[in-house]
């Protein structure tokens, strides 16, 4: 009988034991289904937050109201805490989304475009992505200036960008290749830092055109005009014909002229 029971517990625990593992088996399918769920929804949920917020700062600088980003999102305040616990924090995930963006330009462009016209056109978005969110300026400058990785690493992204356009041109024989990407990007941020000057735009567009015309080599088979130096006009020694002699007087003009000396 003992030996029974024991048989009778010892089978409702192998019994238990594999309900328990049915269970295990069935639920991570469950959660797994549920995480993905949760994921597709937070993101979705990141990125309404982050085009509001472009928006609203766009057109009411740094100070703009958060409550109007959610508002514009469609989705609660709490929602975006949970996301973005700071203004800083939305700030930098502000920044980082508009680094990105230009960044998949280049990668449009470069499969699109000409290769000298497609490095054009990327640094004149840079230029009009400037002007046309000059209250969003603000608050990209806060981002930058609280976070040195952010900027190394932007600054970064943004070179390569540059650079994969810059190795296709100079790849095509349509630019020289003693240009850094770095050193164009710094250009194009330099310039833009005329945002607050009247016609700014305008003059920083025609300053872009002007680098890349720069860059550009001559075409194939076309010869290049070189100017010759003129040589140094020296002015000319007067002759000793032309230099006037003077001659003393004899005594008796002198007494006639009183004593002024006469020029042949």
């Amino acid at each position: 009988m003992e030996t029974e029971e024991c048989s009778g517990l010892g089978t409702a625990s192998v019994s238990g034991d594999k309900n328990q593992r049915d269970k295990k088996n069935r639920m991570p399918a469950q959660s797994i289904e549920t995480v993905r769920k949760l994921r597709a929804d937070a993101a979705r949920n990141r990125e309404r937050v982050l085009k509001a917020a472009t928006a609203i700062f766009s057109a009411g600088g740094a100070d703009a109201s958060l409550e109007a980003v959610a508002r514009r999102a469609r989705v609660g305040i709490g929602t975006l805490y949970r996301h973005f616990p700071t203004r800083e924090d939305l700030f930098e995930a502000v920044y980082r989304h508009e680094v990105q963006h230009l960044c998949e330009l280049a990668d449009r462009l470069n499969d699109e475009a000409a290769p000298l016209e497609a490095l054009r056109l990327w640094m004149r978005s840079g230029v009009e992505f400037i002007a046309t969110k000059k209250g969003m300026v603000e608050a990209l400058a806060l981002a930058v200036a609280g976070s040195t990785e952010l900027h190394a690493r932007s600054s970064e992204q943004l070179s390569t960008a540059a650079g994969l356009l810059m190795a296709r041109a100079v790849a095509a024989g349509e630019i020289r290749s003693d240009t850094s990407a770095e050193t164009l990007v710094r250009a194009l941020v330099g310039m833009c830092y005329m945002q607050n000057q009247p016609g700014w735009q305008e003059n920083v567009l025609r300053m872009v055109d002007i680098i890349v015309d720069g860059l550009r080599l001559p075409a194939k088979g076309s010869r290049v005009t070189r100017h010759k130096r003129l040589p140094t006009r020296r002015r000319a020694q007067p002759s000793e014909e032309a230099i006037p002699r003077f001659h003393a007087p004899s005594r008796r003009q002198s007494r006639k002229r009183g004593n002024r000396l006469e020029v042949e």
